[in-house]
Order: structure tokens, then sequence, then C-alpha cells
């Protein structure tokens, strides 16, 4: 065995790469491991870290392929694994550039799968280190997840609140579980077991967080042909439940049979037969659905088959579950209006997206953040001065317009808003619809009369709430009402 020829030295210094090749990258333990390789201070600048922690890395394992002690086939046991883990972590970091270049191109490509040119030196770069051509490919495939996750994680979902780090944290753990050694040994090719439920008020992200799941699946790579068998913007299909009405609610699910129903003139492909082996699913506004659609798609969870409305015939169903709800799940199963067996097949894993009035509670700098984000997408590849000096004008401005503890109800997506409105009117003062004196004197006084009908209230209570907060969601989130009832009503003259 070589490995007797390596030092304590070069021993230790492999296994604190093996150790740090598989944390979790939004985890204080992958900070303090990546200080520890580097050798830099506690307050360096994480791409210094960064950079750092490459080139030594690079450095050490390319002398130790010249001294002959790497070639994982001389190993055996715990010292293969970790000299694997080590050349991993190093071919990673050198080809990472790469993959981000290749994700951008993927995102601008769409639908069809981008080829990887960079491919060949990868795979190369593998076996000349002692792994065969079948693992080199997986690993290859992993990598380009790996930077998947954290790309549409890191940039999606900005934030340094603890409330958002420990967000990120549970989305990567929800990719790749909280063990990668468990998730590359076992689960890489059985996630779609796995659904995943995402709770939060209205505007707080969750579909953010949804793509940034779904498009992080694992997706085998093609040597013949030089790129991955699909791409990753074709693999995550999402849809709002809450837009159909309810008869038209199972054909966007399961598709449906041409003269299935009246006005099927030709057939339909629903999302699950559209949806990838590789892919996920995003059901928006699963709290809005009926019983009836939610024992279809508990069966679709269950046993992994459904049907086209109809039509007799059974498909399968191979990707994954995101569901997400801005409503109280455990109030509707206390109101049997969510079944307890639907929950329970949904529940894998739950992350609850935190409100902005939290993040902004525990870290004030928060605000500043998003609005400096917003401004950088809105204005593209302008100058990040420029972007400085409108960042500072449109905080001005919110601090003169909305009073210090603003509540946000609208959350990231009202914010958003407010800065466009900012930039295109100079204030936010009415950047939700004004509350009128005569609603809430016309409700007042029919109360004191005596002369309401439950349902007249009703209705002028969800107009009272709508001009309020500005959105259907939040009203019915807090009328325990479904969304388009509360729409039926606001609407209704």
């Amino acid at each position: 065995m070589r490995s007797s020829h390596l030092t304590s030295s070069e021993r230790e210094f492999l296994e604190l790469i093996s150790i740090t090749a598989f944390a979790n990258p939004f985890s204080d333990t992958r900070s303090e491991r990546y200080l520890k390789i580097s050798g830099a201070p506690k307050n360096a600048p994480p791409h210094e870290i960064f950079q750092t922690v490459s080139t030594k890395v690079h450095a050490f394992m390319n002398d130790i392929l010249k001294a002959g002690k790497a070639n994982i086939q001389n190993l055996s046991g715990k010292d293969r694994q970790t000299m694997t883990n080590a050349h991993l972590f190093d071919i990673f970091h050198q080809f990472m550039p790469k993959m981000d270049q290749l994700i951008e191109k993927q995102i601008k490509t769409r639908d069809a799968s981008c080829s990887a040119p960079f491919a060949p030196q990868v795979l190369s770069a593998m076996k000349e280190r002692g792994l065969t051509a079948k693992d080199a490919l997986r690993y290859f495939a992993m990598f380009y997840q790996l930077r998947r996750a954290y790309y549409f994680i890191d940039c999606s979902l900005v934030g340094r609140a603890d409330s958002m780090k420990h967000f990120r944290l549970s989305l990567w753990n929800n990719v790749f579980t909280h063990d990668m050694h468990l998730y590359n040994e076992h689960l890489w090719n059985r996630m779609e077991d796995f659904s995943t439920l995402l709770l939060g008020e209205t505007g707080t992200g969750k579909g953010a967080a949804a793509t940034a799941i779904g498009r992080s699946g694992f997706i085998p790579f093609d040597d013949k042909n030089n790129c991955f068998e699909e791409s990753f913007t074709r693999s995550f299909i999402p849809i709002n439940l809450s837009q159909f009405p309810e008869s038209l609610i199972e054909s966007e699910l399961f598709g449906h049979k041409k003269g299935s129903f009246t006005g099927a003139i030709e057939a339909h492909e629903g999302v699950f037969s559209r949806c990838s082996p590789h892919g996920a699913i995003f059901l928006d506004e699963i709290g809005d659905v009926s019983i009836p659609v939610q024992i279809k798609l508990l069966q679709v969870l269950q046993e992994r088959s459904f049907s086209p409305v109809g039509s007799h015939e059974s498909r399968r169903f191979h990707g994954r579950v995101i569901a997400a709800s801005n409503r109280s799940i455990d109030k509707l199963r206390h109101k049997n209006l969510f079944r307890h067996d639907f929950f329970y097949r949904l529940c894998s894993d739950v992350i609850t997206v935190p409100p902005l009035r939290q993040r902004i509670s525990e870290e004030p700098m928060e605000l500043e953040d998003l609005t400096s984000v917003t401004i950088s997408r809105i204005l593209g590849d302008s100058a990040s001065e420029q972007h400085a000096n409108l960042t500072q004008m449109v905080i001005k401005i919110i601090n003169r317009d909305l009073k210090q503890d603003y509540a946000w109800p609208g959350n990231v997506r009202e914010l958003e808003q407010c800065i466009r409105k900012i930039l295109l009117t100079n204030n936010c003062k009415e950047n939700s619809k004004p509350v009128t004196t005569d609603l809430r004197s016309t409700i007042a006084g029919n109360i004191d009369s005596g002369t309401y009908r439950a349902q007249d209230l009703l209705i002028d209570y969800c107009r009272l709430l709508y001009n309020r907060h500005g959105t259907y969601e939040e009203v019915a989130r807090r009328t325990d009402l479904d969304r388009r009832t509360v729409r039926k009503y606001v609407v209704q003259q």
C-alpha cells in the first residue's frame, strides 16, 4: 500500500479535506473548516478564503500525485475513501467556474441541453487518479448537481439574518440530506420518494425556494453526446393550483383524453405526464385544493401512478413533489379541509420560509441587502457604485415614507414593488391601496343598526382587508377563506 508512504502531516491534511468535502456549504462547520485549511484570519473576505483553499489544496494534491502516493487503486478501506474525497474536492474546485458558466448558458438556452466542453477534462482527471469510468460519470453529474444547488440557493435567497441562514441550510439538506455520505452511497437516485412542504406567508419566497430544490436534482451525464441527459430548466414544472377553477384542476394535473368532457376537443398532457424521471413538480397553493383532488394526489404520492381524466390508462410518475401553502395547514386539518393522510405523505420535510419582518428584526441590514439585490436585478450589468448610490436613495425614502416598525405584510414581493415605485415616483407613501373611511363607516354603521346580513358583512370585511393588504392571499390567510372565494367577494359589486 503506497498510503504507508504518507507522512502524518499529509494524512492529517487529507482527512481535513475529506471531511470538508461533504459539509453543508451554508453551515458554520464548512466555514470553520475552510478557515482551518486556508490558515486565514476569521475576518478575511470569503472570496479570499475560498481562493486560498482552492490553490492550497490543488498544490498539495499535485505534490502527492507526483510522489506516486495518490492513486486510489493502490489504497483500500478508509484510506481509499479519504483519498477519493480529497481528489473530488480538488477537481470540483478547479472546474467550478466552468460549471457556473454552463449553468448560466443553460438558463439562457432553456430546454435544449447544452454541451459541456470541459467534461472530457474532468472525466480524464478523475480516471488519472484511479476512479473507474462509471464512477467518474456519476461524480461529474453530482458535481454539476452540487454547483446548481449552491447557485440557486445562494443567488435566489439572500439575507444575513439567522433565520435566512438556517433556511438556506435546510434547503441544501432537502436536496442532499443532512449527511452527504448517506446521499452519495444510497439516495442520489432515490429522492423522488421524499416530498417537501414549504410553508410561509405570501411573498416570502416559497416559489424561489421550490425552484432551487426543483432545479437541483441529479441529472445523469451523457458522455456520448457530451451533455447532460436533460436541461434543469425543463426538469422543474411549477403550477399554481389557485388559478384554476375546480373543474379544470384535475385536467391540469393529470391531463385528459380527447372528448372526456365538454370542451375537450383534443388530448391534453398534464404536469404529471410532462415531468421527467429527473424532475420535480411544484404544487403551489396546495391548501386551496378540494378533498377529491387531495385524494387523487394522495394516490400519486402513494402508488406513483395516475390516470388522465376520461381514461383508464395508468401512467407512472417518477419525479419529486414539492408543495407550498400560505395558509395554516394545521388549521385546515383541524377543520377537516386538509386530509391527515395527505399531509403525512407531503411532510417528509416541512420548511417554513421566514417573513420579512422577522428577518429585519433579527438583522436591520437585511432591508438594505434585499434592496441592493433587487436594484442589481433591475439594472443588470450597471456599475456597482451606481447600485450603491441608488440603494442608499431607496432606503432613505423607505425610512421617510414608512413607519419604523412597518410590518411588510406582502413580504419580499411587496418590498420589490416598493422599490420599483420609488424608482418611478420617488415615494412609497401609498404602496398599498388606502383603506377608505366610507367602507369602515359602512361596516360600523350596519353593525350598530343591526341590519347586516352575515354574507354582506363577510363581503365588506374581505374588501376592507384587501384594500389594506393588497393581495387575495393575505386576505385568505387572515380569514381562513379559500382564495377564490375571497376574490369573488372582493370583485363583487
